[in-house]
């Protein structure tokens, strides 16, 4: 499927889920989906993950020619980590990104956004991602899907937490476009990229070219 894409002129591929390193094999897939970088017929291939599979398999992913993965962290907190995972071992993450980093993975960070959860820590992520070397995007929560529970109560549009992370640190907009739903600023004091998703506040669906397709088979625009 992913060959038929690139046949058709797709130039970048993204990896995501769920988790998919835990999928059996996941790095043999990599490796054949690496065949058309070699070729020059595709310009990356991004992984999206929870980085808990990482510590083991980031040596393998950095060899298919994998160069850059998106790490879904909400938090810094472990006990905050466990209650909105509901099984995730913050530890086992973050052993996970040094293992990504000595690989020579460039990481993001994506930070959800959750009113009475997590705002609090907005300056503490950004500090902690200039200090680690990560870019960071913060997400508005979109109250869908399987994740346990109803997240209508738990929304916070991002430019509120802008709006704080001004009060302590210089953000400048920049121009930078991915052709995804990303709108970025520069940290002047760590010289990290933010990034900012808004698909309540702020919707993007007309200027993003991004296609996904299911493990079922169903392909969304």
């Amino acid at each position: 499927v992913c060959s038929a894409f690139v046949s058709l002129g797709v130039r970048k591929l993204r990896i995501t889920g769920g988790e998919p390193l835990v999928r059996r094999n996941i790095i043999s897939l990599f490796r054949s989906l690496g065949r058309h970088l070699d070729s020059g017929a595709l310009d990356e291939i991004v992984l999206t993950t929870n980085a808990s599979q990482l510590e083991r398999l980031a040596q393998g992913l950095f060899a298919s020619g994998l160069r850059r993965i998106n790490v879904s962290l909400d938090t810094l907190d472990a006990a905050k980590f466990l209650a909105i995972t509901r099984r995730g071992k913050l530890d086992r993450v973050l052993a996970g990104l040094e293992a990504a980093k000595t690989a020579g993975l460039k990481v993001k960070i994506n930070t959800v956004a959750l009113k009475g959860v997590n705002e609090d820590e907005a300056d503490d992520l950004v500090a902690w991602c200039g200090h680690q070397g990560f870019d960071l995007t913060f997400i508005e929560t979109m109250p869908l899907g399987d994740i346990g529970g109803d997240r209508t109560e738990q929304y916070m549009p991002v430019t509120e937490i802008r709006r704080r992370l001004e009060q302590n640190w210089s953000l400048s907009d920049i121009s930078d476009n991915t052709g995804g739903p990303s709108r970025y600023v520069r940290v002047a004091e760590t010289r990290q990229r933010l990034g900012f998703i808004t698909p309540l506040s702020r919707h993007f669906c007309d200027t993003c070219n991004r296609v996904r397709l299911t493990c079922t088979g169903i392909l969304y625009m």
